[in-house]
Parts: C-alpha cells; sequence; structure tokens
C-alpha cells in the first residue's frame, strides 16, 4: 500500500482511500510513507492530518479553499477517546478581522469549508503515543438545514461582534456549536482589528472552532445505523 500519487477523481474515490486507511496506526501509516512520526504531537499540531493528506492526494494545503477542490470536500482530522467521543473543538479556518463590511455568510470560509465534510477519526486519548493511534471509519458529511442555520447564526453573531469592535470581547462560550479562539502559535503574532472606538487595534488571530458537542453529534449521525 502506498500514499497517494494523485488527488482523487470523485467523492467516492476519496472516501474510498479514507476508508481502507481504518485500522492502520499512524505510525504504520508514517513508515509505509517514508515519514518521521513525532514522539509528541504538541509541537506538531496538524501533524496527523498533514499525514492523512499525503495518503489521500490533498492538494490544497493551508490555502483558503478546501482541501480537495475539485471535489468541494474538506478533509478534517477528528481525535476521539476510547468511548469515540471527541478529545478537542475542530478548528475550521481563521476569521477575517478587517474587511468585512458586507461579507454575507453565503461568501464566507466556513460556509465554503463546512459545505462538505471528509472526517476521519483517530483514537488520540493522551496515553497512546502518536505512533500506536488507530485511524477509525471515515465519514461524509454535508450539514443539513438545521446543521447549516445553527452554523449561520453563530457566525453572524460573532461577524456582527467583530465589525462594531468587540473582538476583544468574545469569548470561546459564544456561539452553539462554533466558537472563536485565538489561533496563533504564541502570542506575539498580531493582526490589525477594529478597536471599541473604531480605530485599528493590534490582536491575536482568531480561528473558528466547532464545539465537541457538536461533532458529537455528527459521529452519532454517522454511526447510528452501525
Amino acid at each position: 500500500m502506498h500514499p497517494a500519487s494523485h488527488a482523487p477523481h470523485s467523492v467516492e474515490e476519496l472516501l474510498e482511500r479514507a476508508r481502507i486507511l481504518a485500522g492502520y496506526s499512524l505510525g504504520e501509516l508514517a513508515d509505509m510513507a517514508g515519514l518521521h512520526t513525532p514522539a509528541d504531537l504538541r509541537r506538531h499540531k496538524g501533524w496527523s492530518g498533514q499525514l492523512l493528506e499525503t495518503w489521500l492526494g490533498a492538494q490544497a494545503g493551508s490555502k483558503p479553499e478546501q482541501d480537495f477542490p475539485e471535489l468541494g470536500v474538506e478533509l478534517k482530522t477528528l481525535p476521539i477517546d476510547s468511548s469515540g467521543k471527541p478529545l478537542e473543538t475542530t478548528y475550521v479556518c481563521y476569521a477575517p478581522l478587517t474587511g468585512i463590511a458586507g461579507l454575507s455568510w453565503e461568501q464566507s470560509n466556513v460556509k465554503n469549508k463546512l459545505s462538505c465534510v471528509c472526517w476521519v477519526p483517530i483514537e488520540a486519548s493522551r496515553d497512546i503515543p502518536p505512533a500506536q493511534r488507530r485511524v477509525a471509519n471515515a465519514f461524509l458529511w454535508r450539514p443539513d438545514k438545521q446543521q447549516e442555520q445553527a452554523l449561520r447564526q453563530d457566525w453572524e453573531e460573532i461577524m456582527e461582534m467583530i465589525a462594531l469592535g468587540q473582538v476583544e470581547c468574545i469569548t470561546a462560550r459564544h456561539g452553539e456549536v462554533m466558537q472563536l479562539r485565538p489561533k496563533a502559535a504564541d502570542g506575539s503574532a498580531l493582526t490589525q482589528a477594529v478597536g471599541k472606538d473604531g480605530g485599528w487595534i493590534q490582536t491575536r488571530p482568531r480561528g473558528f472552532y466547532l464545539k465537541k458537542h457538536f461533532t458529537q453529534a455528527l459521529l452519532q449521525q454517522a454511526f447510528a445505523d452501525i
């Protein structure tokens, strides 16, 4: 078995590739791809996602488009515990803090990224070394009307606060299914945003994250029939 040499030609091919990986450990997949497995992922946050991108033939990297732009599909790993519950929130994309006048949900990168997602759960309890963490069954998800409405509502409320200069007031508790949090390697990375008085301020970059109860519901929905 070898990593993909080209991007998948269809959603079905992508899902087939992802499902073939089920049961393999990250260490096994890294070895077969000729890659090194880090002993600790705290300094290599995106490593498991990049490993899967190698195997599945993703081309986009960290660009604002989906991981498989020709298919309109985003790839998301989902770290789970031994009982199949998500261990952490799921990063979606950076939040725009400037130039947002007139930006609508329909044009947003959040809607673009979440319009169709190939989820790959990975057992990732902290007591399991990265090399021994196993890939679980992948599944494809497109938001239904209720899920999209919940995402849209959170996005619109958060973006309105950003536009009104309240970015520093937004906490992880804002949002029912999605939250806004600082997204940077360290606190020294700063970007421009609108301040309370309408002038520019320097603040940490922010990212949108799906809350754990939302992704848990997606898991339950995907595997309800198994």
